[in-house]
């Protein structure tokens, strides 16, 4: 499925023409995008696994707050399913912008926000910080060590962590071969790419993209591999929320 623009789409639009001494021509904006439309039935958390309470706060709410404290981002956009009618019960504190545009995909979701950043006055050459609601543990200073590896990058890039475990091909439940590990790492967000290529990378990948990383490699860039940490897991799984709050509350 391939997620067409139409022809009068904001991201069609020509270039934002600046005065030759603006200082946005220097310092592009950047703009947080959490997609939070999924429903998390692997999570098994009786709802939208953002929703789950976990160390005294919704999950989303734990992630949110991160966000918040990461002062280079402009703005941070939720984009929630067009049926959410939950989150502003579960994220009463967030003040930024909401956007009840989310599609059947990720791909589908971050693409519809990044067109949301658009008509609320973000430009194309800004950069965008797309991260998943369920990272929760994620820490402001792992954010801005990614802003500081990017920042100057043609292409941009996303947090990730090499692999260390042997990993196994299988087959009908038994091992078929041992795959090579070696330069192999384990995609994390956020994943900071510009808003314009990566609305175009999107429409060209198809919705079948799983993160942002692999919609701009089907363009042909290599982004940036920047380490990250083994606590910014993305809760997926019911023993995934005991540890998050073992975290959490060591953390608190």
């Amino acid at each position: 499925m391939t997620l067409a623009l139409p022809p009068d789409h904001p991201s069609r639009a020509s270039p934002r023409l600046l005065p030759e001494d603006s200082p946005l021509l220097i310092t592009p904006r950047l703009f947080a995008l959490v997609p939070c439309a999924g429903i998390g039935e692997r999570a098994a958390a009786g709802g939208p696994k953002q929703y789950a309470p976990l160390a005294g706060l919704s999950l989303v709410a734990h992630t949110l707050a991160a966000l918040a404290q990461v002062s280079r981002l402009t703005q941070t956009l939720v984009v929630l399913s067009p049926q959410d009618g939950e989150f502003e019960r579960h994220a009463p504190d967030f003040g930024g912008w909401v956007s009840r545009s989310g599609g059947m995909t990720r791909a589908q979701t971050v693409a519809n926000g990044l067109a949301d950043l658009l008509a609320h006055g973000a430009a194309e050459d800004d950069w965008v910080l797309v991260h998943d609601a369920a990272r929760c543990l994620v820490r402001p200073e792992w954010i801005d060590a990614l802003i500081d590896a990017c920042i100057a990058d043609e292409v941009g890039g996303l947090l990730a962590l090499p692999l260390a475990d042997t990993l196994k091909a299988e087959r009908e439940g038994r091992v078929e071969s041992t795959i090579d590990r070696r330069h192999k790492w384990q995609a994390q967000t956020p994943q900071m790419f510009r808003i314009g290529p990566l609305l175009a990378a999107l429409a060209h990948a198809g919705a079948a993209v799983t993160d942002e990383a692999s919609a701009m490699e089907a363009m042909g860039a290599a982004p940036k591999l920047v380490p990250g940490s083994l606590e910014n897991f993305k809760i997926t799984y019911p023993a995934d929320f005991d540890l998050a709050e073992r975290l959490l509350r060591t953390r608190a």
